[in-house]
């Protein structure tokens, strides 16, 4: 496979597709981020690290991406299907007596403190919902001024039979009119709607609401479709690239977006849809709002029933990067332990790799030189076929192996090849993100153990080999291994 030529299953259509950018050698991409009423769990780090590879890929590959991923801090109701209900965040402020922004910003600030534990990298642009609402409303002017919104008492809805005149509804989900109707319900609100499958642009504030702002309907807020639209086309122009999102936002989120492009432009808003596959516990999606989630911190502490122990932030992260985005995870103490296993083997291999040296005495072998290269292009190849992670990090298991192999027999191989080696396993753990030292405290670890070692190697001159082993065998219940020889004392670390 040309290492040029990305694929990328689009979710609209169900097939892979070669990617052709708008613009030659740069990718807009816009992914839907959290809503900031509740801390981070495996969800949202699923998404977040799937899109941070398509990220990280593409600008090892070469291109300049703009990637913005956006934080919600209004008009995410609880009922998401009809629109109704109360603001996830209004009601999080009201229950704990905070300021609704006060409430979005302890949120967004742990997010992304988890997000940077993770090794997510952050976006090019992080946009605000309600840092965007003079956007909104300038969007949802245009659908009404286009004839397909209609305005009830100060809310704004878009007019889906009239759109379904012009456009194809449902096109995402596959879902149709009849359909969402049949499968409608009386809800508060619900009277205002010509249908039932009409959706918020706007939402009139009741006096007591406390998050509202001046638009031409009167005082309201936005809805939570709206706030993508205008934000994606502010940032990346329609249509753009990649839009990506947990698969769960196809409907109806997603929908909406693509039907509130059309009607506000024309047009549709992205040419390529990337949907990430769910958490999930014992079947069932992992989320807030099911109570059936982990979150991250208690993820790294080890503070939750269904966990055995403490997960290092990159035993999670391999754990997501071991299946294909598009499939299922369904967590277990299990699959954590086997990926802690994995990860610790491969950045292990990262000095082993990296230290080969040729070996001038050994055999030359073309068949080896020919499996390296070909194992080296099975990495690009894998991530070229729609980000095939799983697969790129069998290949990389394979070149650790290669190498080992010719450590062990002495066959040697050109300079280039092993250049290739070493260039390939480096670059490839940088794309996964997988890295050593994922927390602030483990970054300080070699300064600490420069300390513990010097004080037992002052104990073993001194003979006092009774604190000498006390040091090691403490060390050791921690897992930190330390391992004295003639030259010198080195240690490992459990997970690492």
């Amino acid at each position: 496979m040309d290492e040029s030529k990305i694929y990328i299953k689009n979710t609209l259509t169900g097939s892979k597709e070669l990617f052709v950018p708008i613009s030659k050698g740069r990718v807009g991409m816009y992914v839907c981020g959290p809503t900031v009423y509740g801390e981070p769990h495996l969800g949202h780090a699923r998404s977040a690290i799937t899109f941070d590879v398509v990220y990280r890929y593409f600008t090892y590959m070469g291109y300049k991406v703009r990637y913005i991923r956006n934080i919600t801090d209004v008009g995410h109701l609880e009922d998401e299907l009809s629109g109704e209900g109360e603001d996830k965040i209004a009601k999080k402020a009201r229950l704990e007596q905070l300021e609704p922004m006060e409430v979005a910003q302890r949120y967004t600030n742990l997010y992304r403190d988890m997000m940077a534990k993770l090794n997510v990298l952050p976006p090019s642009i992080e946009p605000i919902a309600s840092g965007h609402i003079t956007e909104q409303i300038e969007v949802i002017g245009q659908i009404v001024s286009n004839g397909l919104a209609y305005e009830v008492e100060g809310s704004v809805y878009l007019d889906v039979i009239a759109y379904a005149k012009r456009y194809h509804y449902g096109e995402l989900s596959g879902r149709v009119l009849e359909e969402l109707q049949a499968g409608s319900r009386s809800l508060e609100g619900q009277k205002e709607k010509r249908h039932p499958a009409d959706f918020a642009l706007w939402k009139k504030a009741e006096a007591k609401h406390i998050m509202q702002w001046p638009s031409p309907w009167g005082k309201g807020f936005p809805g939570w479709h709206i706030e993508c639209t205008a934000m994606s086309s502010k940032y990346l122009g329609v249509p753009f690239d990649i839009h990506g999102g947990g698969m769960d936002l196809k409907f109806p989120h997603h929908e909406a977006e693509i039907a509130q492009s059309y009607a506000a432009f024309g047009c549709p808003p992205v040419n390529y849809w990337m949907h990430n596959n769910m958490m999930t516990l014992d079947g069932q999606k992992m989320a807030k709002s099911k109570g059936n989630f982990i979150s991250l911190g208690q993820m790294f502490s080890g503070e939750h029933p269904l966990l055995n122990k403490a997960y290092n932030p990159m035993t999670v992260r391999f754990l997501v990067l071991q299946a294909h985005y598009g499939s299922p995870i369904d967590f277990s103490n299990h699959a954590l332990e086997s990926a802690e296993v994995a990860c610790t083997k491969l950045l292990k291999g990262l000095d082993f790799v990296h230290n080969l040296q040729a070996d001038e005495s050994g055999t030359s072998d073309k068949s080896r030189s020919a499996s390296i290269l070909e194992k080296c292009q099975g990495c690009f190849d894998s991530m070229n076929d729609d980000f095939n992670t799983a697969e790129t990090i069998a290949y990389l298991f394979d070149l650790l192996s290669e190498a080992h192999a010719m450590k062990q027999t002495g066959i040697n191989v050109s300079e280039d090849v092993l250049s290739k080696l070493k260039d390939t396993y480096k670059g490839f753990l940088t794309v996964l993100g997988i890295r050593p030292g994922s927390s602030s405290g483990f970054q300080r670890l070699p300064e600490m153990m420069d300390v513990l070692i010097k004080v037992r190697q002052e104990a073993r001159a001194k003979k006092d080999f009774e604190l000498s082993d006390y040091i090691r065998e403490r060390l050791s219940s921690i897992g930190i291994h330390v391992k004295d020889s003639k030259e010198n004392t080195t240690y490992e670390v459990d997970g690492v």
